[in-house]
């Protein structure tokens, strides 16, 4: 009997003396395999008196890990229930192998909980470890604490963005400017539950706050000015860049259709639209290439050159986007303002988007001159779309902690 139990125990890595193993078999619908063991009481707990009154046992079918999830591993422990002949107290033999009250492994929690940090939906991993979801989520509960948020600190730098979700719902997200580590995930991006979210921040949290980097989203500059005292608000480089190129494709666009399809000109601004929203010193200028579609060889250079000519307000219009392409990359903040103030005659969605650059010239500036941008973020939701969903069932979860 005694080997039986070693074999056992080595087998599924049990080191509890007090567990004493005494067969094994599958069950009758060779479903699941089942240990039977008996949970011995040494002593007392609460006096530790050896002079123990047996009074019966308590069966319980404990779960346990298993390589194969086809076969489900059962352990039929046999509890000990005892009275104290020196203190009166009844008890009953407990294991760390299983908590009181449960009859869920202590084992198979840790490689559940290890399985949660895994990409994966709560359903598989209850079907993997033979559970039910709801019991995966008894679990993620049992560790919550660890992931309460401390209000006491928030990192110098933070980068603000959303990205689509649950539900194609859009999430808040928010990251450290420097580390780009996840500072916050929300399930939405309300403005009040912003608010609520950052409110709960000690004031000295809230002013160690230096810098934000965001997108051109106007209620988050509320919520900065709201609750970070300190901190300065930067519009992220790529979004500027976004809004300016977009302006230009869409005058390009209208440009084109003014002339007729087949024409020279028609050719030249539609089938290469890419070389217009390039920089200027990144286009190809000694090697010409043949096109059919305008029936000469041009090289990139005199591509784009012919086709701004066919337009004045669309050469305004690209002049002023190369010259922002350069004053960005030197970090000039003074040629970067006169562009923004610029009076040439460009098309109606820049000059809209020079007005909002102008309504918002500090933090424009800034996003010229300070390191920090949002590309942090934008990598991080790509990876997030790439990985298709995230589960329905974390995400509802957590939430309850965060809110």
């Amino acid at each position: 009997m005694s080997s039986l139990n070693d074999y056992i125990k080595f087998a599924l890595d049990i080191e509890d003396h007090n567990i004493v193993f005494r067969n094994y078999f599958y069950a009758d619908d060779l479903k699941s395999k089942i240990y039977e063991a008996e949970l011995i009481q040494p002593a007392c707990p609460f006096c530790g008196s050896v002079a123990l009154i047996h009074n019966g046992h308590l069966k319980t079918n404990i779960r346990y890990i298993t390589a194969n999830a086809s076969y489900p591993v059962i352990i039929r422990l046999l509890k000990q229930r005892v009275k104290c002949r020196d203190c009166s107290k009844r008890s009953m033999a407990q294991s760390s192998l299983v908590n009181k009250y449960c009859c869920i492994s202590n084992t198979s929690k840790l490689k559940i909980l290890s399985a949660l940090t895994e990409d994966r939906s709560m359903t598989s991993l209850a079907r993997e470890h033979n559970t039910s979801v709801n019991t995966v989520q008894k679990i993620l509960a049992s560790c919550s604490h660890r992931f309460t948020d401390s209000y006491d600190y928030l990192p110098e730098h933070l980068a603000f963005d959303e990205f689509k979700g649950v539900d194609r719902k859009m999430h808040f997200i928010c990251l450290n400017g420097e580390t780009h580590k996840v500072v916050q995930i929300l399930r939405n991006r309300f403005k009040k539950n912003l608010l609520k979210y950052f409110g709960k921040f000690t004031l000295k949290a809230r002013a160690n706050v230096k810098t934000v980097t965001m997108d051109l989203n106007f209620y988050y500059q509320d919520i900065i000015r709201a609750c970070f005292p300190n901190a300065q608000i930067i519009i992220d480089r790529f979004h500027m860049v976004q809004m300016l190129t977009r302006s230009l494709n869409s005058l390009r666009v209208a440009v084109m259709k003014k002339f007729k399809k087949g024409t020279r000109e028609y050719s030249l601004l539609k089938s290469p639209w890419k070389l217009y929203l390039k920089k200027f010193d990144d286009l190809e200028k000694i090697h010409p290439r043949y096109n059919w579609h305008y029936k000469d060889s041009l090289t990139q250079e005199q591509i784009v050159m012919e086709g701004i000519d066919c337009n004045d307000i669309l050469a305004n219009s690209y002049n002023l986007l190369q010259d922002f392409f350069t004053a960005l990359d030197k970090h000039d903040t003074k040629a970067m303002k006169d562009i923004i103030y610029s009076k040439e005659k460009v098309g109606t969605l820049m000059h809209k988007t020079l007005l909002t650059f102008r309504h918002n010239l500090k933090s424009v500036l800034n996003g010229a001159s300070l390191p920090y941008s949002n590309g942090c973020l934008e990598g991080f939701n790509l990876n997030l779309s790439i990985r298709k969903k995230v589960d329905k069932n974390i995400v509802m979860f957590l939430s309850t902690f965060i809110l």
